[in-house]
């Protein structure tokens, strides 16, 4: 590198110790830099890892919670089918429930709304 030449110019000229010894020397801190970022890119690679490893976790957790979801909402499909076909009584329970879970959300939804403001 340039450094270099300057530094084996320098030594020439001004006659203080050996361009081996000073070259030497360069090497050893150029070295030692390079294990140093080597260290750095090492852990880096190690945190990147373990973080790879907790995501993978979380979404085995998140693949779990929504296979566990899908069956019930499977089985309360199953359950409101069954309701509608089963007769005129049924129906009439059923838009009440309907309704009422419609009034309830926007009573919630205004009740809410005051709340933040």
């Amino acid at each position: 590198t340039t450094a270099s030449f300057l530094i084996r110019c320098v030594c020439v000229f001004s006659g203080h110790g050996s361009v081996e010894d000073l070259l030497d020397a360069e090497n050893k801190r150029l070295a030692d830099n390079l294990a140093t970022k080597v260290s750095r890119l090492k852990s880096l690679a190690y945190d990147i890892d373990r973080e790879a490893d907790d995501q993978n976790e979380y979404l085995d957790g998140m693949d779990s919670n929504f296979l566990s979801a899908t069956g019930l909402l499977s089985g309360s499909v199953k359950r409101f089918s069954t309701m509608v076909r089963s007769g005129r009584d049924n129906r009439r329970i059923l838009c009440y429930v309907s309704i009422g879970l419609v009034v309830v959300f926007f009573l919630l939804y205004y009740m809410v709304s005051r709340i933040q403001r």
